[in-house]
């Protein structure tokens, strides 16, 4: 159970409601690709690192929900870290709510244990949200984007359609064995989209979820505080 409230400003059409989440459970779903030659492309991507191929796919992780954060900068243990965009649903009386969020991943920990790995960082997530019914329709339009700051320099590091992964409803009953809606007070992170130039560390991770469709974007940014691993 967790104890940590996060602000968020929900929007729905015309409207902007603000609200106060509390997260009770934190899902980090895990290679969520439609297609499975996009799924095996992220698969190798995180076997080159040294991450084993997962037991089954799509997988559901679990992490504290008070990883959950909206801060604007992360501490991390060492260089061995890095982001990725990804969709969040929140189930919040009832509703269902659609954001944007980052799983940053400890990789050196993901190569021996994928869910100590998940635990290992903070998930920024934007503070504002959708309602899900207002993108229900043209869910396959949305699109994620991430750039990262390396070396000084802004690179995209990760973009597609949403429409390269299992959608909410689908993870949703996939997670819960059938039912199509979420407990109150769960996040759900959606898994993520290949890497642009492979995975890597960066300074800074930015973020969006943009909906063509309705011309509108939501995103995040966070700097990377690496502290010594003294070991």
């Amino acid at each position: 159970m967790s104890d940590l409230e996060l602000s968020f400003t929900v929007h729905r059409g015309s409207e902007t409601t603000p609200i106060n989440f509390t997260p009770t459970d934190l899902v980090v779903a895990g290679w969520t690709g439609r297609d499975a030659a996009e799924r095996d492309k992220h698969i190798a991507e995180l076997e080159a690192l040294g991450v084993a191929r997962p037991a089954s796919t799509p997988i559901f992780y679990r992490a504290s929900a008070r990883r959950l954060t909206t801060d604007e900068r992360i501490q991390v243990c060492g260089s061995d870290s890095s982001g990725e965009a990804e969709f969040i649903l929140l189930a919040d009386h009832g509703r269902l709510l659609v954001g944007t969020a980052s799983d940053h991943t400890d990789r050196k920990v993901e190569t021996y244990n994928v869910t100590v790995s998940k635990q290992m960082c903070d998930k920024p997530m934007a503070v504002a949200l959708w309602d899900f019914e207002d993108v229900a329709d043209h869910w396959d339009r949305l699109i994620l984007r991430a750039h990262a700051w390396i070396d000084g320099n802004r690179v995209l590091y990760q973009e597609g359609s949403v429409n390269r992964l299992l959608p909410p409803l689908e993870l949703i009953s996939t997670y819960t064995g059938g039912e199509r809606h979420l407990p109150d007070g769960t996040a759900m992170l959606s898994g993520t989209l290949a890497v642009e130039g492979g995975i890597r560390p960066a300074a800074r991770f930015e973020f969006e979820l943009e909906d063509p469709v309705l011309d509108r974007r939501i995103g995040h940014g966070y700097d990377i505080e690496t502290l010594p691993n003294r070991g």
